[in-house]
């Protein structure tokens, strides 16, 4: 519960270090969630420069005047160095300015040394305010009424190198732009037989680096917390690239983060890599520093939404805890809002960058935690040129691949992953063309390692996805088959098709003792409808084509006074229509799983139409495709056309099966080959033990989780194709408040 004696009335909310995406839909948040709780809310321009500087630096803003930037790259509000800020005459100047408005607590979005900056303001605090008392600069009711400051942070860094949170605000933005350039190098590198060197931001973390060569394949990387192993960088390095072009790969590409070094402690920076390929190899080498266009352009969907949650939640913390609490650092935690001590979070950040300047690279990577040495080890098993040689050249088990459900993206990843963590255990992998189709007439294809060669950017199923789900015959014959082809485990990666064959199947067992196998299912869907898991893959990719799409429309919209009613995919769950909502800044959102009444319609429309009266020139509404059998897009539609009347008019705009198509995202890309390598674990492990249980994998409670494939009954709708369980419907109250 609030302490409303206590409680803030007016928070202020500001930018600062280096910009990042997402920066925009944070600030946004924190002003509307403010606004939702009676608290006035200001923004402070240009970071610290416009604290120190006070006057219109600092402003009251209203819900309208962050109305239109939820897309937009960059800090509107801008960030600067400030030098007068280092001072304690500058940061004087500044409680005078928060004191002058009545603001006692503060949101600041940064890096560690913006956090570090905001610690030392709040600390410096209480003497000041009872230096400017004395001073006669404030009255003294001034002062007993704001005796401390009130601190949250938000970590807004490309580098998502902040101890305390998964991900920080910019870095999926930020790996957005590194991914479409990394794919556009590699199409004229091809081309050319050429290597290219690329240089990526980071400092002394190597987050972007590494994500980015999962999400594109690259064969070498070299980042500050994990230099090669061997004593010689160069020859290893020179000897990886040599093994691949000895296989006929055409192209080659090595990343580098800008802070990298050797185990010695030696810089190796792009140029110095380009020398050693050239006089080594005589690589006909580029070099390309992609620079600050990591930095721009509108944020990823998941920045936006990322952003919007911990924006409202600073706010809600600020209002919660007693004046006196410790600074705390809000961030994201598996998919859960977790926050910190916000100066513990800068010690540990800090301290990694000492273990790279003392060369305890161990050291190093264990403080960067999570999946951050899982995904090195996975890259560095993709990068080989082939797989390792297994004991006496023979195969020990038979794992086969398929997909089942509508296509996704990611799933050409997922397959390639598959095929060479698989080759790499020394087991043999198999494709299924055509899902469980192929499966009952034996359309099965043995893999080696290059024949997934560039699978890992590519949209769409190579290997083909249905929707069909086996009868009772096709059963007997898919146990035939399996039979047949010595098949062992099956990984099975798709959507809700999928997973009710893949359950049929284990069901079947006791029947057909070629279906006594571990099944291991993986989703793979847009509609993120699945049960035993809060996310799947694909749902991402869809989501950035939905805000990409509505950022085109809410242009268009503008100009012309309008409202639109953008249709999305889903079935019968809403999760993109409501993350597209957040992500879009959409007035209305109509999902499946709440019934729309002709009441709702009714009240929908006043408001919007007041909205318009009052200004408005854009009206966005998001409606998944089964939201109700009545109220259709094209009707709401009408019911909004008409009663629009001389104010604005409304446009229809069903996305389609656009949403399914397209390069997967980066998200989408690591997602689906983390998975893997746990599916193809898990497999190994089940095979190697002798067991035959079977399961379904994802993330729950933010918790890498396998769940029993017996329970899928238990787990979804009876009468809807969706879960039983939706967590990501929690965010609904937050959809609604980004609307005030």
């Amino acid at each position: 519960m609030t302490d409303t004696a206590h409680a803030p009335t007016s928070i202020a909310v500001l930018t600062s270090g280096g910009d990042a995406g997402g920066m925009n839909a944070a600030v946004r948040a924190v002003v509307r969630t403010a606004i939702s709780r009676d608290a006035d809310a200001y923004v402070i321009q240009d970071g610290w420069q416009g604290l120190v500087d006070g006057g219109e630096a600092i402003r009251r803003v209203s819900s309208a005047d962050v109305g239109g930037i939820l897309h937009r790259g960059g800090t509107v509000f801008g960030t600067a160095r400030c030098e007068a800020f280092r001072t304690r005459q500058g940061r004087r100047d500044g409680v005078r300015h928060l004191l002058e408005r009545g603001i006692d607590a503060l949101v600041v979005i940064g890096g560690d040394g913006s956090l570090t900056g905001a610690n030392i303001f709040r600390e410096e605090w209480p003497g000041v305010v009872t230096e400017l008392a004395e001073a006669g600069e404030v009255t003294a009711e001034v002062a007993a009424s704001h005796p401390v400051l009130r601190l949250v942070g938000l970590a807004g860094s490309i580098d998502n190198d902040m101890s305390g949170t998964d991900m920080t605000i910019g870095a999926d933005t930020a790996l957005h732009r590194i991914t479409e350039a990394l794919d556009s190098i590699r199409s004229t590198a091809s081309s050319h037989q050429r290597t290219f060197v690329v240089e990526v931001m980071g400092r002394h973390c190597g987050y972007l680096a590494l994500t980015a060569g999962l999400a594109t394949a690259a064969n070498w990387l070299l980042i500050p917390e994990h230099p090669p192993e061997g004593g010689d960088w160069a020859q290893e390095m020179c000897a990886a690239m040599r093994a691949g072009h000895e296989i006929g790969r055409r192209q080659s590409l090595v990343l580098v983060t800008e802070g990298s070094q050797s185990r010695e402690g030696e810089p190796i920076t792009a140029e110095r890599v380009k020398e050693v390929l050239e006089e080594q190899l005589g690589e006909d080498t580029r070099v390309t520093i992609l620079g600050h266009v990591q930095r721009g352009g509108a944020p990823s969907a998941i920045d936006r939404v990322l952003a919007t949650r911990l924006g409202h939640a600073a706010v809600e913390r600020l209002l919660a805890d007693p004046p006196d609490t410790t600074p705390q650092l809000i961030g994201i935690r598996g998919n859960e809002v977790a926050s910190s001590p916000l100066m513990e979070c800068v010690t540990r950040t800090h301290e990694v960058a000492e273990r790279i300047a003392q060369q305890d690279y161990e050291g190093a990577m264990l403080l960067r935690g999570g999946s951050f040495p899982e995904s090195q080890t996975i890259l560095s098993t993709m990068q080989q040129a082939a797989p390792r040689p297994t004991a006496h050249g023979r195969r020990r088990f038979r794992l086969a691949v398929l997909h089942g459900g509508g296509p996704a993206p990611g799933m050409n990843t997922a397959v390639r992953a598959a095929v060479r963590l698989g080759l790499n255990r020394g087991y043999s992998v198999l494709t299924v063309k055509n899902g469980f189709l192929g499966l009952r007439n034996g359309d099965i294809q043995e893999m080696e390692w290059m024949s997934v060669s560039g699978w890992v950017s590519e949209g769409g199923a190579d290997i083909g996805t249905n929707r069909y789900v086996p009868d009772e015959p096709a059963i007997a014959q898919i146990a035939k088959q399996l039979a047949a082809h010595r098949i062992d485990g099956i990984l099975m990666a798709g959507g809700w098709s999928g997973y009710q064959a893949a359950h049929l199947l284990h069901t079947h067992r006791q029947k057909y003792a070629a279906l006594d196998i571990p099944i291991i299912c993986m989703p793979m869907t847009i509609n993120n409808d699945l049960p035993g898991t809060e996310l799947t893959i694909g749902s991402d990719t869809a989501l950035n084509s939905i805000v990409a799409d509505v950022d085109k429309i809410r242009q268009s919209a503008v100009a012309s006074r309008r409202v639109f009613v953008v249709e999305v995919m889903g079935h019968d769950c809403g999760y993109l229509a409501l993350m597209a909502g957040v992500a879009t800044g959409a007035e209305l959102i109509y999902l499946p799983e709440r019934e729309i009444t002709l009441n709702d319609l009714c009240v929908d429309v006043r408001n919007l139409t007041e909205r318009f009266r009052s200004g408005k020139r854009l009206g966005l509404v998001i409606r998944s495709e089964s939201a109700d059998p009545v109220y259709t897009t094209d009707f709401i539609t009408s019911v909004f056309q008409k009663e629009g009347g001389d104010l604005f008019d409304a446009r229809p705009a069903i996305l389609g099966h656009v949403q399914e198509g397209g390069d997967p995202s980066p998200f989408d890309r690591v997602q689906a080959t983390g998975l893997t390598a746990h599916c193809i674990e898990y497999l190994a492990e089940q095979l190697e033990s002798g067991g035959r249980a079977s399961a379904m994998i994802g993330f729950q409670s933010g918790r890498l989780q396998f769940t029993d494939l017996t329970s899928y009954p238990r787990l979804i709708e009876d009468t809807a194709q969706r879960p039983r369980e939706q967590r990501w419907m929690n965010q609904l109250p937050l959809a609604e408040i980004m609307t005030v």
